[in-house]
């Protein structure tokens, strides 16, 4: 069994008077993608804010490679090696697209100092970050933002990845580019737990699954398990995936 890197135990969240994650607990599997799927409401945004510290857990228990992070501060998740890209992507509009990865890659003080390998898998996956290169990126159209989002994320190695519906916006041909990089991320070891309403990507990069409905999870095990039971699928999430292929 490989051991995990991110713990949750009896997450409890509450935002104002709403008392949103309700007792939350799986765990992620070191160098695996974990997907987290449910039905719109289920509390899977939720969960990711309450990770990254953006959203504080009232109760419970939150581990990062063993250590308790539950009271940390957002930026110091973020110094101990964990990416965010949210659904609303989070870029900086009035920055170039140069300049958003300039600011992602902490460890680079200039252009000149950033990873050419990692760059270059950027520019191969997603060509219109090349192409767009000096342009701000609030021009950009809506799945490029996303793109950029993406390429946020891994400009420099990341311990773990937070992701969420990063297919959304995204052409076919561009959510299989992004399926390709995600898995040579997974082959370097790098740990992602992606949120992901295309269950056909979801299956393809999934190798744990933990489904959540009502702020709780429902379901622990892995996605290969699921993708071939019917009945399993119908019964936590009201659909097939063999529907979404």
């Amino acid at each position: 069994m490989t051991t995990p890197l991110l713990e949750l135990e009896g997450v409890h969240t509450h935002v104002g008077s709403y008392h949103i994650l309700h007792g939350v607990a799986f765990s992620v599997p070191a160098g695996e993608v974990t997907v987290l799927l449910g039905r719109n409401g289920a509390g899977k945004t939720s969960t990711l804010r309450t990770i990254m510290g953006l959203w504080s857990a009232s109760r419970g228990t939150i581990r990062l490679g063993g250590q308790d992070i539950q009271r940390w501060a957002t930026p110091d998740i973020a110094a101990a090696g964990v990416a965010y890209v949210p659904e609303s992507m989070g870029i900086f509009a009035d920055l170039t697209v140069k300049d958003n990865l300039l600011l992602a890659a902490r460890s680079a003080p200039r252009v000149e100092a950033m990873d050419n390998q990692r760059l270059d898998r950027i520019f191969r996956f997603f060509p219109p970050m090349k192409t767009f290169w000096l342009h701000p990126a609030g021009k950009l159209s809506g799945g490029q933002k996303q793109m950029l989002a993406v390429a946020r994320a891994i400009i420099e190695p990341r311990r773990l990845i937070l992701i969420d519906e990063p297919s959304k916006g995204l052409a076919p041909s561009i959510i299989n580019n992004l399926v390709q990089c995600l898995r040579e991320l997974k082959a370097e070891s790098t740990t992602i737990l992606l949120v992901e309403q295309n269950f056909s990507m979801a299956r393809a990069l999934g190798d744990s699954v933990a489904v959540m409905d009502d702020g709780r999870i429902v379901h622990r095990g892995r996605m290969a398990d699921l993708a071939a039971d019917d009945a399993l699928q119908q019964k936590l999430l009201g659909l097939s995936l063999g529907a979404h292929q």
